[in-house]
């Protein structure tokens, strides 16, 4: 939630920092936000000049078009998220006291008690907002020490709660001053400017170049210059490295929506995960696995920590990794995991999923795993971010750039890294022969030509979701690893359409659920392969049966072949051939594409659903 960009440079002053912040931020919008303010200073005059406005980014720039701000030489530039007060235009950032401006990401826990004492020595407040009380604190320490980054350090001490702070003042005009807790913040290097961002998006068509900041780090940037220190003052080397994927990743490349676009790009996304991860004699190796392989060997219980699409992910990998590595593989929901008390030491290995890795409850999670003795392995997307650096170790998905809020072909890369996490294990503890892995290792490979023809297939999918884009609710059902495709698909429906959907066991049908089923009932059914078990198969068509005959319209995704169904379903959308194991990185993709197409017929926002953020980095 909330986008931050920051930027100085020398380069073309008069309107480069106006023009890379509001671009910037722009490329942030998929986080989540309903504010947007800049604020610039080098000015002429020697002030801080600020526009800010309630309502998208559009607006704020409309504001701009109306009233320029003057020309300068360093920005900060905010969408904000409302926590403490409404999406007004008062409580939109930045805030300023004096000279000094500053933005934030995050909420500052004990603003209360420092807001009251600000109070009753004087200070004036104009919002309802956390981040006034730190503007206030800042201005006053600058005040005290003539110097922004020592105010930040003597102020960030102060501060509970988790947040990302920029700050510019009028006196240092070619300085932006950051400090990160909790939340995230990046670096962007450039010739004669650097930049600052919430993640490398908001830099990416600058730089490719960037550095790592770790957690209870401050940054001072000028156009030259890059100092890091601890809150502590000392001096610290962050690491730096190169985003491999360019701002064209981050465009709609002629989709209607990223929504869109991102359900296409899976078969990529997929094919870039499996890639590299053998050596040239076909053995997997997993570059960025830190822990010793002694320890994986001991491991006895492996916990998945996740939470929303990770979380189905993650039970798609419960069911893999038990089959093929015979370890009990338990999946808790991130924000749960650690009130419960859970059962964890040095013999349990913790995976924990996430898109952006920066998911505030997955992330303390991980920290509370690690606390217990566990070690910690990480299946993330976003190079730089906060829970693979406090991870034991890192599976990166390299699925390039997700812009659209409900994820998608992150699903697909998170399932495909921890089928890769599962093979490894069993590789290295020889629970599987090198020709059983390889044989796996091969089918996966051809799952990404296998999701073109789903993708190719669609049309009438899209075609079933117009024609029902006045339904109120839809259920989904699924057996074995069908069953986390059957609540991922239902996630995804509540997602973009804002309709009643849920995701059941197949087999809870007669406890409860078929309660339900009423005449016209729109009912999704995930079949397992007939080719896999047939029991199981055969119990999935028994379900259609039952739900046909009190009046439910039976919509089925099976595998090309199984004429079983075509009796008792009222729509079929057939996907390849594939193993069962592997099955869900195919079923699940004509959901996505339900989902978007019937929230695109409802005339809804797919990439930007109302109430939801890209990056939750509060709990």
């Amino acid at each position: 939630m909330c986008g931050i960009v920051g930027y100085v440079g020398s380069q073309e002053p008069n309107g480069r920092p106006l023009e890379v912040v509001l671009e910037g931020l722009r490329r942030l919008e998929y986080r989540g936000y309903d504010s947007a303010g800049i604020a610039i200073t080098g000015t002429a005059d020697s002030t801080v000049a600020v526009a800010k406005k309630s309502g998208k980014l559009a607006n704020l720039v409309e504001v701009l078009d109306a009233s320029p701000l003057p020309a300068g030489t360093a920005a900060i530039g905010h969408t904000r998220w409302a926590t403490h007060g409404g999406p007004t235009d008062a409580n939109a950032h930045p805030h300023v006291v004096g000279d000094l401006a500053v933005i934030h990401n995050g909420i500052i826990e004990n603003f209360a008690q420092l807001k009251a004492a600000l109070a009753a020595d004087g200070a004036a407040f104009q919002s309802e907002t956390d981040t006034e009380v730190v503007a206030h604190l800042l201005h006053r320490a600058h005040r005290e020490l003539g110097d922004l980054t020592a105010a930040m350090l003597s102020v960030v001490g102060r501060l509970h709660g988790t947040f990302t702070l920029l700050a510019v003042h009028a006196s240092a005009p070619d300085t932006v001053v950051g400090a990160r807790h909790d939340s995230p913040l990046v670096v962007g290097i450039g010739e004669g400017e650097n930049f600052l961002g919430s993640d490398v998006a908001a830099f990416i068509a600058h730089t490719k170049e960037a550095l790592e900041l770790g957690q209870d780090q401050v940054v001072t940037i000028t156009p030259t210059t890059v100092e890091v220190t601890d809150f502590a003052g000392n001096a610290v080397e962050a690491r730096r490295f190169t985003v491999d994927w360019d701002a064209a990743a981050a465009e709609k490349n002629g989709f209607r929506s990223f929504m869109d676009k991102e359900i296409h790009d899976q078969p990529q996304a997929v094919a870039d995960t499996l890639l590299g991860r053998t050596d040239i004699s076909g053995r997997l190796v997993l570059d960025d696995l830190r822990i010793d392989e002694s320890v994986l060997r001991s491991v006895d219980k492996i916990v998945v920590i996740a939470c929303g699409t990770a979380a189905y992910a993650g039970h798609v990998a419960k069911y893999a990794i038990e089959h093929w590595c015979r370890i009990p593989v338990e999946v808790e929901l991130a924000h749960e995991f650690r009130y419960r008390d859970p059962v964890v030491n040095a013999k349990t290995l913790v995976v924990a999923i996430s898109q952006s890795g920066e998911t505030m409850d997955t992330l303390m999670a991980v920290r509370h795993a690690r606390e217990q003795g566990a070690k910690v392995l990480a299946i993330v997307n976003t190079h730089g971010s906060t829970i693979p650096r406090e991870s034991d170790a890192v599976l990166y998905t390299h699925a390039g750039p997700e812009i659209a809020v409900a994820s998608t072909k992150a699903f697909l890369s998170q399932i495909t890294a921890a089928y890769l996490l599962g093979l490894y294990l069993a590789q290295l503890r020889g629970n599987k022969f090198a020709d059983e892995i390889a044989e796996i290792l091969d089918d996966l490979r051809q799952m990404p030509d296998k999701i073109q023809q789903v993708l190719d297939r669609a049309d009438r999918v899209r075609e079933t979701a117009r024609s029902m884009a006045d339904a109120s609710s839809v259920l989904f059902l699924g057996r074995h690893v069908g069953f986390p495709v059957a609540m991922e698909g239902a996630l995804k429906l509540k997602e973009l359409a804002y309709i009643h959907a849920e995701g059941f066991a197949a087999g809870e049908l007669k406890h409860g659920p078929i309660a339900l089923v009423e005449e016209g009932q729109p009912v999704f059914v995930v079949v397992p392969s007939p080719r896999g078990r047939d029991s199981l198969h055969s119990k999935v068509v028994s379900n259609i049966q039952e739900i046909r005959a009190r009046g439910a319209r039976t919509l089925v995704i099976a595998e090309d072949g199984d004429d079983a169904v075509l009796p008792f379903a009222d729509e079929v959308f057939f996907v390849p051939q594939s193993p069962t194991l592997l099955a869900p990185l195919l079923a699940v993709v004509p959901l996505q594409v339900f989902a978007c197409e019937l929230a695109t017929a409802r005339g809804l926002d797919v990439d930007q659903p109302r109430n939801l953020a890209k990056s939750v980095t509060v709990e």
